[in-house]
């Protein structure tokens, strides 16, 4: 099983947080969330994974390295030119290959647990979903009782930054940049999404409030 984890952001919310350290480096009790991903997805079976990169790239392949630490094997996904999320992965699906993947935002704080997260779909892409936080009060998505993903129609859901994805989604992209939400909402028209509610603990880590909220918090696992 392969993973993605998205690391290449900007960071720019963070203000001076992400101005020498990215992202998916900072830390919860003492540990960059890219760890708590690295383990999480370790422990699930996965034994490669693809991480991409642009700003601080070197700062993250520094701390990962090849994975040895997790034992997995990690390659890195450069970008000269930021890609957005959809692009950044559109250009690694070469390292990912035709088997489905797991995909995870770094930048995200969960205890959720990817072992008890189905590992195949017929979809093109299979989301997590969480309750809106208050950031987010209007949702992404409807999740029906089939499990099918929609955009109107009932109660809406936030999507995590977890999926599981098939290469087919991105059959008919061009390279460049684009963002995977809007991909997603063309193939949730199609029928082409599934998706899960998720009701553990899930933070996007968009801005200091949100960083220190969640230091403040008893254990991450």
């Amino acid at each position: 099983m392969k993973a993605m984890i998205l690391a290449a952001g900007l960071g720019r919310r963070m203000g001076v947080l992400t101005q020498e350290l990215p992202k998916p480096l900072l830390s919860i009790e003492g540990r960059p969330l890219i760890d708590y991903h690295l383990q999480a997805l370790a422990a699930a079976g996965v034994t490669e994974v693809v991480i991409n990169l642009h700003h601080l790239g070197e700062r993250i392949q520094q701390f990962v390295g090849a994975g040895e630490h997790w034992d997995i094997r990690v390659t890195y996904s450069h970008e000269e030119q930021l890609l957005e999320t959809g692009g950044g992965i559109l250009q690694a699906l070469p390292l990912l290959g035709n088997e489905p993947f797991w995909l995870v935002n770094g930048d995200i704080a969960t205890d959720f647990d990817f072992s008890q997260f189905r590992r195949e779909t017929e979809n093109h892409a299979h989301l997590v979903l969480v309750d809106n936080p208050p950031h987010h009060p209007q949702g992404d998505f409807v999740l029906a009782s089939d499990g099918q993903v929609g955009l109107a129609g009932g109660q809406r859901y936030t999507y995590s930054g977890i999926a599981l994805l098939r290469a087919e989604l991105f059959a008919h992209k061009q390279p460049g940049a684009f963002a995977l939400g809007t991909l997603l909402k063309e193939q949730v028209k199609l029928g082409l999404v599934s998706g899960e509610r998720y009701q553990g603990r899930w933070s996007d880590i968009g801005t200091p409030e949100r960083l220190q909220q969640q230091r403040r918090t008893s254990s991450y696992r």
